[in-house]
């Protein structure tokens, strides 16, 4: 029988359907991606010269700025969706500003090389050099902490949005809060007030453990779920252990656990598949709020249900894909 499931964090809601993955074709599957041409590829070490000058990398042996030598580098993206602020006047304005209207798009918009191996995944990378490099994910995020929001990207193979192979994130900087992450911030805000200091991911993260059906791994960190509510086949979220409000604050990353998430989408599909993943922290003054990370991985098709409700139609159940990922 399919359900129709709520999304505890944001409300969104889900039509769980398992048994459409058994219809002709129905079940999903990726085929490998063709390898990337390392001569072609502007984030491969020895190709410095091909991106922006950079903002900011790690090289453990020392070194001038966009050489060799690094374990992972940040560059400012080459056609940005947001630039700084400036004082220059704006274009004339629209007649019907209660219909039209624009502001410029300021912020940041960076991108953090993941490693200099010319790979399409972070499961293709050592587990060593994704915690390295979700560390300057963290650090990247703290340079900017004066925005209102910031939104940590990561997109991988063209399916999913990616223009360029090489496995990289990206940062934007905003200046406002989107409307998703405020839902979800007075969910959790009235969540914590109704229970009285409770914490809305934390108390889920401890009922899911207790039940167990939709738990893919646990480390001393983090704990790796299928959620509820998955709006696609093979949906994953990654919590930590003890809540805390914001990604870039002292504390565990849950970057092993990430890492090992992954590995086991690519041996149980084949292939790493592509996906979206992005890390989900709290507005800028929030405080009754908990990171994640999301793992969307890009089996099936948005087609015109989703797009013209909102609503998602999952045909794998949250508990089957846990199930085949702990046995991966």
């Amino acid at each position: 029988m399919p359900e129709l499931r709520s999304d505890p964090l944001s409300g969104h809601r889900t039509i769980v359907a398992g048994e459409r993955s058994r219809r002709p074709g129905g079940a999903p599957s990726c085929a490998p991606p063709e390898p990337i041409d390392t001569e072609k590829d502007p984030f491969a070490a020895g190709h410095e010269d091909r991106t922006p000058p950079e903002l900011h990398a790690v090289r453990p042996g020392g070194g001038a700025a966009d050489t060799g030598g690094w374990t992972v580098r940040v560059v400012p993206n080459l056609y940005p969706a947001l630039e700084p602020a400036t004082d220059e006047p704006r274009g004339p304005e629209p007649l019907r500003e209660d219909l039209f209207v624009s502001t410029p798009a300021t912020g940041a918009h960076e991108v953090i090389v993941n490693g200099p191996q010319s790979v399409l995944s972070l499961a293709e990378l050592p587990v060593e050099q994704v915690v390295a490099a979700v560390e300057v994910w963290r650090q990247r995020m703290r340079a900017h902490s004066a925005s209102a929001y910031l939104q940590l990207i990561v997109n991988e193979r063209r399916e999913a949005g990616a223009s360029l192979p090489h496995t990289h994130a990206q940062l934007y900087a905003l200046d406002f809060v989107p409307a998703t992450v405020a839902r979800e911030r007075e969910r959790s805000g009235a969540y914590t007030t109704r229970t009285m200091g409770q914490s809305l991911l934390g108390d889920l993260v401890a009922e899911e453990v207790r039940r167990g059906e939709r738990i893919v791994a646990i480390d001393e960190e983090a704990v790796l779920i299928a959620p509820y509510a998955s709006r696609l086949p093979f949906q994953l979220m990654l919590a930590p252990r003890t809540p805390r409000a914001r990604f870039q604050d002292d504390g565990p990353l849950g970057a092993r656990l990430l890492h090992d998430g992954l590995c086991r989408l690519a041996r149980h599909l084949g292939s790493s598949p592509p996906l979206n993943l992005w890390v989900r922290t709290a507005p800028r003054g929030a405080e009754d709020f908990c990171w994640r990370i999301d793992v969307l991985p890009r089996l099936t098709h948005l087609a015109g249900l989703e797009l013209s409700t909102d609503v998602n139609l999952n045909i794998v159940a949250p508990e089957h894909a846990a199930e085949l990922l702990r046995s991966a």
